[in-house]
């Protein structure tokens, strides 16, 4: 009986595998690191053929683990973080890279090579900018493309196909080119509430008239919880299944974390009052809606992206877990941000508050966008601030200065959630998932700061979860996305925010704000 299934998730630095139960209960969960090359400044590229090798080698691991047999698998579905990947017309990997190396053939989703491009195709005010929030990220593939094709010509003339990263993943588990609804309408520029989704004008403005043939690009997309098809042979050996494996869609990975936290109230009243934080790397606010609520720096809304007769909106910070790093790496008592050195801060911090109280180190504010603003200034040319450093580098000093970037983070958070409220959208559930659920200070703030009720699921790994819901639908184990999110959802645990410490962090985001003008102050002055 096929009743178990598999689910990959492929982040910024690595691959994973999970084997759930129908039920949803996770059985087993492997990793494997793949490589980022950074030829250049705001460059950064992955090697596909790396990343599928991995992706088998934990699908095998995970199932060894778990001791399933592959003929109980039911389906299998991929996420993954919305980078490009090029290939030639005969299918072989087509180089992205100012290096030439054909290995490096995916331009990784932070990459910021494109911001010219962007801030080009920006300044277009084109209608269909109205569904990414009036403006171009550098991190959307229409930017890449547009880049590549102007300083890869070669490249360009060679192409046969360019995917998102999940599309890629689901073509070399079936062969089958199709793409999906998810990717093509978050990061394509693809209208899917309209007959003719892709609009010729805006891909001329693009310099892109030839990008569907050159991409191998549909007219029509594969919507989640239906499917692809079936493992091509060579894919299940490779995956250690077998090919009466049902292979649903891709998903965007912050959009699987979303409906793997969300899925509980899909269908029912309470899902526009709730809205998913997936953080990691970065963080992304995702929520679900009936109607279409456009809003300046909010991505989207995209129709039907992942649950069927609704919309998602999308508002982001483009480095969240990647500023703690960074923030450990540059001080004089860090040192490389390993999880025992990030749990040893956390630590210590609580021990200050413990001996200072919960307002510590009021004089030191942080403005977070040291890889731009995504929402809701839609600003890559944003930067951050830090304002009251001493001379200190002890490691208390770090943790003082950790603590106050974990506040600004949460500060972000909710200036996004404020600038959502005025397009519309009420929210009183903030549902966590992805790695900011490890740092009890995050899940903390995020409560006092907003002033929401935040919930954290039982199943910590939401998005390998919200991909295994969409799998279980094309696999047949459960009928509709609404059911499967019913019968999965694993339940979360309740974090309410402390009155007591609101009044600190209305003062804090007050300055927050006014260091927003300050740093426009600031540009301003030739």
């Amino acid at each position: 009986m096929r009743d178990h299934l598999v689910a990959v998730d492929v982040g910024t630095g690595s691959a994973r595998a999970g084997v759930f139960d129908r039920d949803g209960q996770l059985l087993a969960k492997t990793k494997r690191q793949i490589a980022m090359f950074r030829p250049k400044e705001n460059h950064a590229e992955h090697d596909s053929e790396e990343i599928w090798a991995a992706v088998c080698a934990c699908v095998r691991e995970a199932l060894s683990e778990a001791g399933i047999p592959a003929s109980r698998i039911a389906a299998i579905g991929f996420d993954a973080t919305c980078s490009l990947v090029a290939r030639d017309a005969d299918g072989a990997p087509l180089s992205v890279s100012t290096t030439g190396r054909s290995n490096q053939d995916t331009i990784v989703w932070l990459d910021h090579r494109a911001i010219r491009e962007a801030d080009h195709l920006s300044a277009t005010q084109h209608k269909v900018l109205q569904f990414s929030g009036g403006s171009l990220s550098p991190e959307m593939e229409m930017p890449k493309l547009a880049w590549l094709k102007k300083h890869l010509p070669q490249s360009w003339e060679k192409a046969g196909y360019f995917f998102d990263l999940a599309d890629f993943l689901t073509w070399k588990a079936t062969g089958s080119a199709q793409r999906s609804r998810c990717t093509l309408t978050a990061k394509w520029n693809y209208l899917s509430h309209e007959t003719s989704s892709w609009s010729d004008e805006f891909l001329r403005l693009a310099g892109l008239d030839d990008l569907l043939e050159k991409g191998g690009l549909p007219q029509e997309t594969a919507g989640a919880g239906t499917r692809i098809g079936l493992l091509s042979p060579a894919a299940a050996l490779a995956l250690g299944l077998d090919e009466g494996v049902a292979v649903a869609p891709g998903l965007i990975d912050a959009y699987a974390g979303a409906f793997g936290v969300l899925s509980g109230a899909a269908g029912g009243a309470g899902l526009e009052t709730s809205v998913a934080l997936i953080g990691g790397t970065s963080s992304c606010i995702v929520a679900f809606a009936q109607e279409a609520k456009p809003g300046r720096s909010l991505w989207g809304p995209y129709y039907e992206a992942v649950l069927p007769g609704h919309w998602l909106v999308e508002g982001g910070q483009s480095a969240t877990g990647a500023l703690l790093d960074h923030m450990v790496r540059m001080h004089a008592s860090g040192g490389e941000p390993t999880i025992e050195l990030h749990a040893r801060v956390i630590a210590r911090i609580a021990a200050l508050r413990a001996l200072e109280g919960p307002d510590l180190s009021p004089e030191i504010n942080i403005l977070p966008d040291f890889h731009g603003n995504r929402s809701p200034l839609a600003d890559p040319h944003a930067t951050g601030v830090i304002s009251g450093l001493t001379l200190d580098t002890s490691f208390d000093g770090l943790c003082r200065l950790y603590w106050r970037c974990c506040v600004s983070v949460a500060l972000g958070i909710r200036h996004i959630l404020e600038t959502m409220a005025g397009y519309g959208y009420a929210f009183s559930n903030l549902h966590v998932t992805g790695g900011h659920v490890n740092n009890p200070l995050l899940i903390e703030l995020y409560a006092d700061v907003t002033g929401c009720r935040v919930l954290v699921p039982q199943t910590r790994d939401a998005v390998l979860l919200g991909t295994a819901m969409t799998a279980a639908v094309a696999g047949g184990l459960h009928a509709d996305l609404a059911s499967a999110g019913r019968a999965m959802d694993g339940g979360e645990t309740e974090h309410l925010p402390d009155p007591s410490r609101m009044p600190l962090y209305d003062r804090d985001y007050r300055r927050f704000l006014a260091m927003l003008r300050h740093r426009e102050e600031l540009r301003a002055i030739g």
